[in-house]
């Protein structure tokens, strides 16, 4: 396929150099010599620098009457030009226009879309918020991501010492607890990674990545985290944007009582979070203030999110506020440089919310037909998929081992109905069956294929 990507920035980068190594002729469209310039000693991609909302600078990158480009992806920083670059391609031809969308004006009125023939507006504020919130609930989550509107979860727990499951083999877990209903997709063991088979031993330091079903939350955590799992009462989020906003919104509405602290630097954005939410607590200051964090209490909260627009500070606040007392810290990192070195620092969880907005970019691309959401693990080089078995598929009516599926692949859970289930070797599939599948990307895409699914 033919693709226009208007940016260049992390987000930007990181979807054309996937798309590339898929084979996909991609273009990017970028205003900054620099970042451009990047883009063209790194990856096999065509550049043409200059402003993306421009006509002349669509045609150059071949957005002209009657465009056999497929895709347009919008991924820049300004709101305006992703806008107006989809506004233009598809009345150019183009098949199908992405937008990335930063404001809350636009994401939350639908109404534009139809309007400007834009096919998807996305934003991954609303997400992200989703994950901050479950992984302060679960203390112990250092990676969490909803599935089946909520009802099925992903998480990344660490064993300990003194976790319950230490020593034992998957097995012996399986046997040995009755609250164990979870599927182990994956193992980190120091540098290296692998699908954990029933023989596998915990051992202190792995990190376990693995679905469950989100009312087991509680129980599952307990398996690596001896401490009692104590109630969030109070919590304190440095960075008053998008990202805060929306997670002041989710915890008020899905925790009542909760005492919530946002401290920010500007003060047109403190007056404005104090007029929408009059229920918390808004500070105006700094973040890195160790005086004015004390007087407020930063020893007593137990959740503390740094969610400002840069990497370094969220890095520095987060290490602050836990070197303060904070009880669990997760920092907002976008770029992948901090990400990495965010590994080496006193962080409880890191989100990243470029990746949130590349998983869905991705997934229209790469699965347009009968995929649901698509959640890419990049530290391990995975992606899980949700996926709908569509009429005819030659997996009906089989067994999941008598399917042939790659080794490494793994159907995690099933939506059948209005039920949801484990699966096991000897699970049989139906039409319509809506599946979690675990897998890297190349051998996704043979499943797909072995079960019908268009790719």
């Amino acid at each position: 396929m033919k693709i226009v990507i208007v940016g260049a920035g992390n987000v930007g980068y990181s979807i054309a150099q996937s798309l590339s190594i898929e084979g996909h002729d991609i273009v990017v469209i970028e205003s900054q010599e620099e970042l451009a310039q990047r883009l063209e000693n790194e990856l096999d991609v065509q550049i043409v620098l200059g402003n993306g909302s421009r006509p002349s600078v669509l045609a150059e990158a071949g957005i002209v009457e009657g465009s056999q480009v497929d895709y347009l992806i919008a991924c820049s920083n300004r709101d305006e030009v992703n806008i107006m670059a989809c506004w233009q391609a598809k009345h150019m031809g183009v098949r199908r226009v992405i937008s990335r969308a930063k404001s809350l004006e636009y994401t939350e009125a639908p109404e534009w879309l139809k309007v400007l023939g834009i096919d998807e507006m996305i934003s991954p504020e609303r997400t992200v918020a989703r994950d901050i919130e479950s992984m302060l609930w679960v203390n112990a989550a250092i990676h969490s991501t909803d599935f089946f509107s909520g009802n099925a979860v992903s998480y990344a727990f660490r064993v300990n010492k003194e976790s319950p499951i230490c020593g034992k083999s998957l097995k012996q877990i399986a046997d040995s607890f009755d609250e164990f209903k979870a599927v182990f997709v994956f193992v980190e063991r120091g540098e290296s990674g692998f699908i954990p088979s029933g023989d596998w031993i915990a051992q202190d330091g792995d990190l376990c990545y693995l679905i469950t079903f989100k009312k087991l939350s509680s129980s599952i955590e307990a398996l690596f985290n001896t401490q009692s799992v104590k109630k969030i009462r109070k919590i304190m989020i440095v960075g008053g944007g998008k990202i805060g906003t929306f997670l002041v919104r989710r915890l008020l509405r899905n925790h009542p009582g909760v005492d919530i602290k946002v401290i920010d630097k500007d003060y047109e954005t403190c007056s404005q979070l104090a007029v929408e939410f009059p229920q918390i607590s808004v500070l105006h200051g700094d973040g890195a203030d160790e005086r004015m964090l004390n007087h407020e209490g930063v020893d007593t909260v137990d959740g503390f999110v740094t969610a400002t627009g840069t990497d370094e500070l969220n890095l520095i606040l987060a290490v602050l506020g836990k070197k303060l007392g904070a009880g669990k810290n997760i920092a907002l990192v976008r770029s992948k440089t901090f990400y990495r070195v965010a590994k080496e620092l006193p962080l409880d969880a890191v989100i990243n919310p470029n990746e949130s907005l590349s998983s869905v970019i991705l997934r229209y691309i790469r699965y347009p037909e009968s995929a649901g959401s698509l959640t890419l693990l990049e530290s391990i080089n995975s992606e899980i998929l949700e996926i709908t078995i569509p009429e005819g598929s030659p997996g009906v009516g089989r067994s999941i081992s008598s399917l042939n599926i790659p080794r490494g692949v793994i159907f995690a859970m099933i939506k059948r109905g209005g039920k949801f289930l484990l699966p096991n070797g000897t699970t049989t599939l139906e039409t319509r069956d809506v599946i979690l599948i675990f897998s890297n990307r190349e051998k996704m895409n043979k499943t797909l294929k072995q079960l019908g699914i268009k790719i």
